[in-house]
């Protein structure tokens, strides 16, 4: 059913002062003067090296482990084996839970018999010099069997195949029967199936994974770390066997990690070797240790069957979805479920049928990677639509544009929509800033590509997800924030000082924000799903908007006026229709510390709580809201040598409104980057499950010199659930550009390349293939 079209307003809701300016963020003159440090920059005296030592096989059982040797060298001060946990396991469950019963999934900390992947932790050094640890780590003595692995999650689900998780190798299924399935391919005029293919890939975030851990005199164990959780206190705890409040997380401002920090990585290794040694302990993976250290992005088989009538209606569309999980299951419940929802893409369809599955294998195991399922979802649904257009001889925006869904639409889990859909409008504005097209140059072809998407933000709905912040203002009028919020690059902090400068009525520089500490500041949730903002920001103007009541409400009696009559801006209280009546904001809140009014607040912002999905239909609501935008390039491809450039990037957003439209363009300009290169060069290969791309002179990631300017056109319909009506951006910014590049790639060529990454090689193969065969002479 099609709701009425919504006129979402284009003006601000409020009278808006310092959200929505492209401020400077609190974060910056910091990092650019060089004094913001990083995770590894911290040191402690009389601090122990951390080593990892790691199996060489991705599946064998350990038959012996003899580390007499490393613990009798001199300069040795610990070395742990699984033989020294006794029974602890890991938890790798969606993190970051308060209530809910998290499923069992927990994994050996260290290899007791059987490895799993290439890479699984044998062993933990800890020496007087990371010279030391590494040769301790030499001088460990194993003996791995080799046994049977299965590395192709079709292969792993053959009667036979090696067992690596469960009974059956599958670790999560999932399936959404919406409409009639029959019948809508009965209506069809054609038929289109195609197959599409993703990769493993790599964070490759700033900063590799690194921690200083310390047992200080209270005997908590300290932990600082680059982390996008540091909820994570409560699984060190178990996994230690500790009270959850002798366990503290410390984030740093810096680092990077795009979903690859959302486990834990390096702080259960730590808190162990701190707790055994009583000594400060440092552990920091090199770029090569980091390719093992953490989970990549799944690999996809995605399968789209759709029916369509001649004028380009979608009559039906039938998913299936494989995932490879790798060894352990971590968070391939979540992207899977991810995936099923944004399966169908931002299109009004009827009559849907998904089966998705994510299944374990011997590869390296798989996780939290920035567009969670969504952007392999989109990789398939946007070349589908491209190949549909080809059938049907429809131009390729016409086609979307008669497809996309509205305001009032129910996806494919059966929820309606009820924020802006603004997916034509920003398609349209991203291709039209394609501009004229380059000229062609003998082997060099032009091709443009668009992609549009449908991206949640926020976590799921019966995680029942909350967050919390505290809002203060001082006797000099200056305003503190608090806010567990982790922020390692993307620029959250500022987000939460700007919001809170904007109802409190003071600059941004007269903000302060403290973060990220799980023992002093109040829980926010993780920096995850989209969702720092939405959840965070809203808690912060929770906060905000009762300590402004009050400031209000005093003035408003010192005015003799009724408080809807005053308003704070430039650090001033005063009447708006009378602005000569007016006080110094530092006198108000004089005043009303002296009067015992309260001048903080600490606020819980609570999203949606559902009970879960129908296990037989996957109808019902999965995600607070959904974020619609598109990406447009232009590519050159030289079909002699299968090179690609790309030329023009342009991503057009609805961000319901943009707290800092700098900081937005920012995140827009990253995700073209990250996204440029999923789709044309990264690549973690693995052979039988040993890694092939080690280091980055063999996993190539996009640099400067590969790209073009990004031009970020950001909308704002004010309709989101975040604050002032925002959405979210952080994953949607990288979700339609890979898509994007492989339909411009296609329409270049005149071939479709089905799976990722299109390197030259499979560019120049698929043209050789559309070559007509020459007979005998």
């Amino acid at each position: 059913m099609t709701g009425a079209p919504q006129d979402w307003t284009r003006a601000p809701n409020v009278n808006l002062r310092q959200v929505g300016k492209p401020l400077v963020r609190t974060d910056v003159p910091g990092k650019a003067q060089g004094r913001t440090r990083f995770a590894g920059d911290h040191v402690m005296p009389n601090m122990l090296h951390a080593k990892v030592l790691r199996a060489p096989k991705a599946s064998a059982r350990l038959t012996r482990l003899d580390a007499a040797k490393a613990r009798a060298l001199e300069g040795v001060v610990c070395v742990l084996t699984a033989a020294d946990l006794a029974d602890r396991r890991a938890a790798t469950d969606i993190p970051g839970q308060t209530g809910r019963k998290r499923l069992a999934t927990d994994q050996q900390i260290l290899v007791r018999e059987r490895v799993r992947y290439h890479g699984e932790p044998l062993a933990l050094i800890a020496a007087e010099t990371l010279a030391l640890a590494e040769r301790a780590a030499d001088l460990i003595e194993y003996d791995l069997e080799p046994l049977p692995g299965v590395f192709d999650p079709v292969e792993a689900l053959k009667p036979g195949a090696p067992i690596v998780q469960g009974t059956d190798n599958v670790v999560a299924t999932y399936k959404v029967r919406k409409g009639d399935l029959e019948a809508g391919f009965a209506e069809a005029e054609r038929v289109v199936e195609n197959t599409f293919r993703t990769q493993f890939v790599e964070h490759a975030f700033l900063e590799p994974e690194v921690g200083l851990a310390w047992v200080d005199e209270n005997e908590v164990i300290n932990i600082r770390v680059s982390t996008q959780v540091i909820e994570h206190f409560r699984a060190i705890a178990d996994a230690l066997g500790v009270a959850h409040n002798q366990v503290r997380i410390l984030g740093s401002m810096v680092g990077g990690g795009f979903g690859g920090k959302e486990d834990v990585t390096v702080e259960i290794y730590l808190a162990l070797l701190a707790q055994a040694t009583g000594r400060p302990v440092r552990l920091a993976y090199t770029r090569e240790d980091s390719f093992f250290g953490h989970g990549k992005r799944h690999p996809f088989v995605i399968t789209h069957r759709t029916g369509v009538t001649q004028d380009g209606r979608i009559t039906a569309v039938q998913i299936t979805m494989t995932a490879d999980a790798g060894a352990y299951v971590f968070l391939s419940p979540y992207v899977l479920l991810y995936a099923v929802v944004a399966g169908p893409g931002p299109y009004r369809i009827d009559n849907v049928h998904i089966d998705a599955r994510a299944v374990a294998t011997n590869n390296m195991y798989t996780s939290a990677f920035r567009g969670f399922g969504a952007a392999q979802a989109c990789v398939a649904h946007e070349q589908q639509m491209d190949e549909i257009a080809k059938e049907l001889g429809l131009d390729r925006l016409e086609l979307r544009r008669r497809n996309f869904l509205r305001t009032g639409d129910e996806i494919a889990t059966g929820y309606a929509i009820e924020s802006a859909v603004w997916s034509d409008d920003c398609m349209t504005k991203a291709w039209a800033a394609l501009g004229e097209r380059a000229p062609e140059d003998g082997p060099v072809k032009i091709g443009r590509g668009v992609a549009t998407y449908q991206q949640s933000y926020g976590r799921i709905t019966w995680l029942h997800d909350t967050s919390e912040a505290w809002v203060g203002v001082e006797i000099d009028a200056t305003v503190v924030v608090r806010s567990g919020v982790t922020d390692i690059g993307a620029g959250q902090v500022s987000a939460l000082a700007q919001i809170a400068a904007e109802l409190l009525g003071v600059s941004l520089g007269e903000v302060t924000v403290y973060n990220s500490d799980s023992a002093t500041t109040p829980l926010a949730g993780t920096t995850t799903a989209t969702r720092a903002l939405y959840m965070t920001g809203n808690a912060v103007h929770l906060a905000a908007e009762a300590l402004r009541g009050r400031l209000i409400g005093r003035a408003a009696e010192e005015f003799g006026v009724a408080p809807s009559e005053v308003d704070l801006a430039e650090s001033r209280a005063f009447v708006i229709d009378a602005p000569d009546k007016s006080m110094a904001l530092k006198d108000l809140v004089g005043i009303c510390a002296s009067e015992g009014i309260h001048r903080s607040e600490l606020a819980m912002f609570r999203a949606p709580f559902t009970g879960e999905i129908d296990p037989e239909t996957g109808q019902g609501r999965v995600h607070p809201d959904y974020a619609f935008g598109a990406h447009a390039v232009e590519v050159a491809v030289d079909t002699e040598t299968g090179e690609v450039t790309v030329l023009k990037s342009v991503g057009a957003h609805d961000v319901g409104q943009a707290i800092n439209p700098a900081a937005v363009a920012g995140q827009i300009e990253g995700g073209a980057a990250q996204g440029q290169g999923y789709a044309l060069s990264e690549a973690m290969i693995y052979r039988d499950g040993e890694l092939m791309t080690p280091s980055f002179s063999e996993y190539l990631i996009p640099t400067a010199m590969d790209m073009p300017r990004v031009q970020s056109i950001i909308l704002e319909s004010r309709s989101g659930l975040g604050p002032f009506g925002a959405k979210g951006i952080g994953e949607p910014a990288l979700t339609p550009v890979a898509p994007a590049i492989a339909n411009a790639v296609a329409d270049a060529i005149g071939r479709r390349v089905f799976e990722l990454p299109i390197t030259p090689e499979r560019i120049v193969m698929a043209l050789r293939e559309a070559e007509p065969r020459k007979g005998p002479r």
